[in-house]
């Protein structure tokens, strides 16, 4: 400040003390002085004059309902993402035209089960993105798969979070119970109608991801399943090469 003619420093010393004033005076022409105001009635202070604060980068977009947590988002209370100043509130009637691929499934054996023991399903469906416009504008929505239903028209229901996986991703033999297994009581011809539950998140223009409340059941194709008796029969060697062997 001394440099620049901003202001004098005057001081005093005595045996057990040191005494320092700074007065901020007008030394160069043109200067604000402390009893001089300017035109605008602006009169400057020393404790005012400071280098300024450093630009903090912007922090990006808060993704709420990442593939990391979907299920927190669909089924825990998560709050949904308020809509950013001069968005609206999207639902999932305003995204209709935006779907997921329909999923599908398969089962273990394929297409026929045996009375009494677990037929293995497995569901097959992926995080999806659609780009289209939304509301008017250019928008992204993205879909999770957080659960997994199937029907079956003998009155039993299955739900899961899980897809569920082969007997031999499973590391177990066939016929074992799953998560996502189911076992007919009796002989017959059945349905099984698969669905996948997703959870919808949107975004305007590359902004941030909000999660739109509330769940989208998507029905996968209807499965046929031929559920019938088996017993197990003693032989004495392979009925393939000996066909009136004992047993066969």
């Amino acid at each position: 400040m001394q440099l620049a003619q901003l202001c004098e420093v005057s001081g005093s010393a005595t045996q057990d003390s040191v005494e320092l004033r700074g007065d901020y005076s007008s030394v160069a022409e043109g200067s604000r002085t402390t009893d001089d105001s300017s035109a605008d009635g602006y009169t400057p202070d020393v404790d005012t004059i400071s280098a300024a604060e450093p630009e903090r980068p912007a922090e990006p977009p808060r993704d709420v309902c990442n593939p990391e947590n979907p299920t927190v988002c669909a089924f825990e209370g998560a709050e949904p993402e308020p809509p950013a100043p001069g968005e609206p509130t999207v639902t999932l009637r305003d995204i209709a035209s935006f779907r997921p691929d329909v999923p599908s499934g398969e089962m273990q054996p394929d297409g026929w089960a045996v009375v009494g023991l677990p037929a293995n399903f497995i569901g097959r469906a992926s995080v999806e993105t659609r780009s289209g416009t939304l509301l008017g504008r250019p928008a992204e929505v993205r879909f999770h798969p957080v659960a997994y239903r199937w029907s079956h028209s003998d009155g039993g229901l299955v739900h899961s979070a899980d897809p569920g996986a082969t007997w031999d991703d499973l590391g177990v033999a066939e016929f074992t119970t799953t998560p996502t297994s189911h076992a007919y009581a009796a002989s017959g011809r059945y349905t099984v109608d698969p669905t996948v539950v997703y959870v919808a998140e949107y975004r305007f223009d590359g902004s941030a991801w909000r999660w739109i409340d509330g769940t989208l059941s998507l029905p996968a194709p209807q499965m046929n399943v031929l559920v019938g008796e088996f017993d197990t029969v003693l032989v004495t060697g392979d009925c393939s090469a000996v066909r009136d062997g004992p047993g066969c």
